[in-house]
């Protein structure tokens, strides 16, 4: 396959919200990201990913979209991001957007019109059942949000039906078994292409496709009785269909690059998704190293999950590289050290990302090294899954203090804090009052301290993404692990035609001792990038790593 232009970009995922406020109302804005460009330009990104930036009431983050085809006010208006597009393409940084189609808002005016009549011409557009004989649920399906009672089905008294909503109630689940929706669908994403935009993020995307005849769930049965099984929502025979007509319809006229989030997808399931040939996305998102877990990965799962997933490319398919994204722990403090060793492990971690096959995402924050947020109160907090999981096991007689400790390390507001642009107020992210808490920490950890130091993590990002734009081997070459079963080190080679790039990460506190193969220390090797600060260049393979060290070597012919 010819390569694409996404094949050899770095994505930067841009949470609007909280990047840069301009107008003093406490959230981040289109204009703010229009000033701040040139930093981004001069970190070396290719393209931006836009979480969801369209008219909502904001009941998830703007996941919850009340037109689909109208930027939200908050962030500005239609012209600023038509701004924004120039602009960005002026630095040669593609814009990418977020696609919500499993779920509207219940604001949107296809659900307002929905649920008005069973006549409606809308009523189709979303998923309703008629209430059991007792007047219950369709089903025992729960609410990923565990809000109220918990189920995925919430009563409506006009009609008497129920609707289902696998989030919020406030996010009626769309229906794509009726053409009419569907064709408003390729309608839409049409006129953003054709307005400029460089491609989409689809939001669960392999979850649009829903259970026939929605039979009651058997596996993870919370207290209350619902079940919440992802496994039975996602994948289901017939999304692919789905997913093609959408690419029939729309993608397949435009150079873009399309990214589909799999939840529960492995390897042999996302190749369907991402194989070339199939005509439906170019890659996927899975959740196996980053996510909301209770344990992080450790360096030999890390191993084994990479050599898995990195299989697809040999079957015409591709893959994303994340540690952090919108929906998780910040990478320095899940995988690294944010304490001791924060700058530096940050810089590892980046070599990790974006030494890796496939096309790195970085979330903005990691280039500075920003940490998780860990506030005082629940009050603190805004994330549904959060809020709802804390009322729920606090409701349940759990101790609170221990709850909101829990459900502190997983959040997904550790992502969400505003962007640290300073050791001013509010971080120098807004003169007003932030829409969520800034990080206690930005004296210390903010964007004008960590360029004005020595040991930078951006200068290091953007060293970084510079020489892997250079060498060709991380995006053509081959990946083979060493020592891998260890659980201190991640050891590996890129191999293409070209040339060889050795990498050597030390994931600990402690020094690690290395052992690489013979035909591997047989090769003079050049040490080419390295966050070891303040050391002369090594003329030789270590037999030691510092703690969090992390050095890139390449082959000498």
């Amino acid at each position: 396959m010819e390569k694409r232009w996404w094949q050899s970009a770095v994505i930067y995922e841009l949470y609007c919200k909280s990047f840069y406020d301009t107008n003093g109302d406490g959230i981040g804005d289109l204009p703010g990201v229009i000033e701040k460009l040139p930093v981004l330009a001069e970190l070396g990104i290719d393209a931006i990913w836009f979480t969801p930036i369209y008219v909502s009431p904001q009941t998830d983050n703007g996941y919850d979209v009340a037109d689909y085809e109208a930027i939200d006010p908050r962030y500005g208006t239609m012209e600023d991001f038509k701004r924004l597009l120039e602009a960005a393409h002026g630095h040669g940084i593609r814009i990418l957007m977020d696609l919500v189609l499993n779920h509207s808002s219940d604001e949107h005016r296809w659900f307002q019109e929905s649920r008005k009549s069973k006549d409606s011409p809308y009523r189709d557009y979303y998923i309703w059942r008629a209430p059991k004989a007792d007047g219950s649920e369709p089903n025992n399906m729960g609410n990923y949000f565990f809000e109220g009672k918990g189920s995925a089905w919430e009563f409506d008294e006009t009609t008497g039906e129920y609707y289902l909503h696998y989030y919020s109630k406030k996010m009626p689940d769309l229906n794509w078994e009726y053409a009419p929706l569907r064709e408003e669908i390729y309608r839409m994403v049409r006129n953003w292409l054709d307005m400029g935009v460089d491609g989409f993020r689809l939001d669960v995307i392999g979850q649009i496709k829903k259970p026939a005849g929605f039979p009651d769930e058997t596996r993870r049965i919370m207290p209350n009785g619902y079940a919440v099984d992802r496994s039975a929502r996602n994948h289901i025979p017939g999304v692919h269909e789905l997913i093609h007509g959408l690419y029939e319809n729309a993608f397949r006229y435009y150079d873009i690059m399309t990214v589909g989030e799999l939840s529960g997808s492995t390897p042999e399931i996302a190749i369907d998704y991402v194989n070339h040939d199939r005509g439906e996305l170019d890659m996927n998102i899975h959740f196996e190293i980053a996510g909301r877990k209770e344990v992080p990965t450790t360096p030999r799962q890390y191993k084994a999950i990479e050599k898995r997933w990195s299989s697809l490319l040999s079957k015409n398919g591709w893959i994303v590289q994340y540690l952090t994204n919108h929906d998780g722990p910040r990478q320095v403090s899940c995988f690294g050290n944010d304490t001791v060793y924060r700058k530096k492990s940050a810089k590892l971690l980046a070599v990790l990302n974006l030494s890796m096959p496939g096309t790195p995402f970085l979330f903005q924050g990691e280039e500075i090294g920003m940490t998780n947020v860990y506030y005082d109160s629940i009050d603190d907090y805004n994330d549904p899954y959060t809020l709802g999981r804390y009322r729920m096991e606090v409701s349940e007689g759990k101790d609170p203090e221990k709850v909101l400790k829990d459900v502190a390390w997983v959040s997904r507001d550790n992502a969400r804090t505003p962007y640290q642009w300073s050791g001013k107020e509010n971080a120098g992210f807004t003169t007003g009052t932030p829409w969520l808490k800034v990080n206690r920490r930005y004296p210390e950890i903010n964007y004008e301290a960590d360029r004005s130091s020595e040991d930078s993590v951006f200068r290091f990002y953007s060293r970084l993404i510079a020489f892997r734009k250079a060498h060709p081997a991380f995006v053509d070459g081959d990946l083979n692990f060493y020592m891998e079963d260890d659980e201190q080190t991640v050891l590996f080679s890129r191999k293409c035609a070209r040339e060889t790039i050795l990498v050597l990460a030390n994931c600990s506190d402690e020094p690690a001792p290395i052992t690489l193969p013979e035909e591997v220390k047989a090769h003079v090797f050049t040490e080419a990038v390295t966050n070891r600060e303040g050391k002369e260049p090594r003329t030789e393979l270590p037999e030691t790593l510092e703690p969090w060290e992390a050095t890139i070597f390449t082959l000498s012919f």
